[in-house]
Formats: C-alpha cells, sequence, structure tokens
C-alpha cells in the first residue's frame, strides 16, 4: 500500500473503537466523499463555477481536516487563492492538475482500507 496518509487508518480505527461494521461504513463515507469532491470541483473547473467549488470544498472540509488529508487542504486553499486573484486561467489549470493527482491519491489509499 502507497502511504500517503500514515494515521489514516488509525485514526479510522480510533473511531470506530472496534465495531468493524461502522469501521467499513466510516471508510466507505470518507471514499464517497473524496469521490464527489473530485467530481464537483472537477465541474466547477469545467464550468468555470466558482460558487460550485466553493461548496463541495466548504462541504468537505471537516472531513478532510478530522481525517488529516493536509495536502489537499493545502492544494484547495492555493486552489481559492488562485480563483480568487487570478480567475479560471492557466495558473487554475496548473492547480486543478495538482488536485486531480493529490485526490486520486487519496481516493486509492482509501479504496484500500475499505475491505
Amino acid at each position: 500500500m502507497s502511504n500517503f496518509y500514515p494515521e489514516l487508518n488509525q485514526r479510522i480505527l480510533e473511531m470506530s473503537d472496534g465495531d468493524e461494521e461502522f469501521r467499513i461504513e466510516l471508510t466507505s463515507a470518507i471514499h464517497a466523499g473524496l469521490v464527489e469532491l473530485k467530481s464537483k470541483y472537477g465541474e466547477g473547473i469545467q464550468e468555470k463555477d466558482s460558487v460550485k467549488i466553493q461548496q463541495i470544498r466548504h462541504k468537505l472540509k471537516p472531513t478532510l481536516m478530522m481525517f488529516e488529508f493536509d495536502d489537499l487542504i493545502e492544494n484547495l486553499t492555493e486552489g481559492k487563492e488562485i480563483l480568487e486573484n487570478q480567475g479560471f486561467g492557466e495558473a487554475a489549470s496548473r492547480h486543478y492538475f495538482e488536485f486531480l493527482e493529490k485526490v486520486s491519491k487519496a481516493i486509492e489509499e482509501v479504496s484500500q482500507l475499505k475491505s
């Protein structure tokens, strides 16, 4: 397993407190949130819709913080600044490709924890 988030499994185990069914549900919910983040963020970029991007960022921020997806949080913060200051130009495109790389790694890692 690639281990971009070394504490993720431990945090999930601590929250589930030995309840295997809850661990699976929690991991699935994290996975679904990351997949939604990737999808909605992509739609927002494609449609040049900063409100859609802001909404999904706001929705997933607590989960990202709770489970220490620090690289994604940092990337989303940078993206917010880029969109606010430069709009949907070349810098936003570069940011989006970095975002895709990071969110895809997160989704992959959580997928490995689901079973």
